[in-house]
């Protein structure tokens, strides 16, 4: 699973060209027609993949003449590219779906397309929506120009056939300037947790090619990236079919051709961390030292339920050759409370685990029941007030071992991406160490580092979730 919140697409990095196939300019509107360019505005909720896939669609969309604006109201085209995680995500969307009738009404030629997740879980539903034009699988991205084409003349499209093959290694994904860049290695999933509709909605597991991947980063680098995140639903389960190699070979490879770039990865799956890749980070220094490795319950029943694929006791093996080969190594989670039929043991279960490894961080999240997966036709027997009671007795232990685990930086040196000004001080800037960590710090005008540099921190203050410190 991957971490999940929203992220509204701003197009903070490095514009990159478009290596594409050739497509017909029927796809595009006519410019003949328009007395601007065509602006395209995308918001994105959900995962890092979603993320990327954004950018995809936007260089898809560039390439047709397409420009990107960040204001709804200057767009001749508002795509909204939708998580189906939990019903909250959902329910999200279609709210936001009621805000965008103001846009719709005042310029009646705009179109409105939903991608993504929830759009190829709901199909034609989303499509019963006055206000929705176009309805894009996360595997349909090609298709989006000439939906929008036919939208333009009236016409409503749906397109959602999930892939066997399709990876978008041909399309370079638009970025604007920044430090920080996700590159996909993978699509799908074939883990089949019975709670999660990923399977479902991003199709069977499909790897890029080993060389591409090595070549993006290799490219990133040059135009002034920083860090690089391989993403994928389960990256431990890399495997380039022409070359045969694996994950910790992928990542090795990275590590040597950008050796002045920092690398990470998300997210693994515990059965699938092999030694060889644990090891790979141990030996090299630019690949960070934080590990987001989900365990869901420290319930041998639950796991069994959710269909986890392995007992709690190969978790806690995986965390110790994590730490013996890294001791300084963060580590982060993801739990789920509340899941069918989980007791008062299953949940102190988890408690126990949590006390055990000592998270860096973690998010932790009610189960919400989604259709199609099995765990649905379990029900939902838990009331919703324990569910919130155990949820809150989690962020409230995992609150205490971060800031404990926080303190003990307090007078050391930290080696700090430098990001920008901090979003509630403009005179302190913020950045990440190598663990994952927020730190900020005081800048001036005579301050000696720019976005990108990475600087030493004398750390002096920590809560649970920020870092605070001096230059040294």
């Amino acid at each position: 699973m991957f971490v999940y919140s929203i992220f509204m697409t701003r197009y903070s990095m490095l514009e990159l060209p478009i290596l594409q196939e050739k497509k017909s300019e029927s796809a595009l509107p006519s410019m003949q027609d328009l007395s601007h360019q065509p602006k395209l505005y995308v918001e994105t909720y959900g995962c890092q993949m979603n993320v990327n896939d954004t950018e995809i669609v936007q260089g898809v969309m560039n390439d047709r003449g397409y420009a990107m604006t960040d204001k709804p109201e200057l767009a001749d085209v508002i795509l909204l590219n939708t998580c189906a995680i939990r019903d909250n995500a959902e329910k999200k969307i279609h709210e936001r779906l009621n805000h965008l009738k103001y846009y719709k009404k005042r310029k009646k030629e705009l179109v409105v397309g939903i991608l993504g997740c929830m759009a190829e879980r709901l199909r034609e539903t989303l499509l019963e929506k006055e206000l929705v034009d176009l309805v894009v699988g996360p595997d349909e991205y090609r298709s989006v120009p000439e939906l929008i084409s036919k939208a333009y003349s009236g016409e409503r499209g749906i397109a959602v056939k999930l892939s066997r093959v399709e990876t978008y290694d041909d399309i370079l994904p638009f970025r604007t300037e920044g430090i920080s860049a996700w590159v996909s290695i993978m699509r799908g999933c074939d883990k089949f947790c019975t709670y999660c509709v990923v399977p479902f909605t991003r199709g069977r597991e499909r790897s890029r090619a080993f060389a591409s991947i090595v070549d993006e980063a290799k490219s990133l680098f040059d135009q002034g990236f920083k860090e690089i995140t391989l993403l994928g639903q389960n990256v431990n389960s890399y495997r380039d079919e022409q070359s045969g190699h694996n994950f910790a070979e992928l990542l090795d490879a990275c590590a040597k051709a950008v050796p002045e770039m920092r690398i990470r990865y998300t997210t693994s799956h515990p059965q699938d961390m092999s030694d060889q890749l644990i090891e790979t980070m141990a030996m090299h220094p630019n690949i960070c030292k934080y590990i987001h490795l989900p365990v869901q319950s420290g319930s041998n029943r639950v796991l069994s339920l959710m269909n986890r694929t392995h007992p709690v006791e190969h978790y806690y093996e995986r965390i110790e050759m994590i730490k013996k080969l890294m001791p300084d190594c963060a580590l982060s989670t993801d739990i789920i409370t509340g899941f069918p039929t989980e007791t008062e043991e299953d949940h102190e279960a988890t408690m126990e685990l949590m006390r055990k490894v000592r998270y860096d961080g973690a998010y932790m999240f009610k189960y919400s029941p989604r259709e199609r997966t099995k765990a649905w036709k379990m029900g939902d027997d838990i009331p919703d007030e324990v569910k919130v009671r155990r949820l809150n007795e989690i962020i409230n232990q995992q609150n205490v071992i971060a800031r404990e685990i926080n303190q003990t930086l307090i007078g050391k040196t930290e080696h700090i991406l430098v990001e920008g000004p901090s979003k509630k001080n403009p005179m302190e800037w913020q950045g990440r160490t190598d663990s994952n960590k927020v730190a900020i710090f005081p800048q001036n005008e005579h301050a000696p580092y720019v976005i990108g540099d990475i600087i030493p921190v004398i750390i002096e203050k920590a809560s649970s979730a920020t870092l605070f410190g001096r230059l040294t």
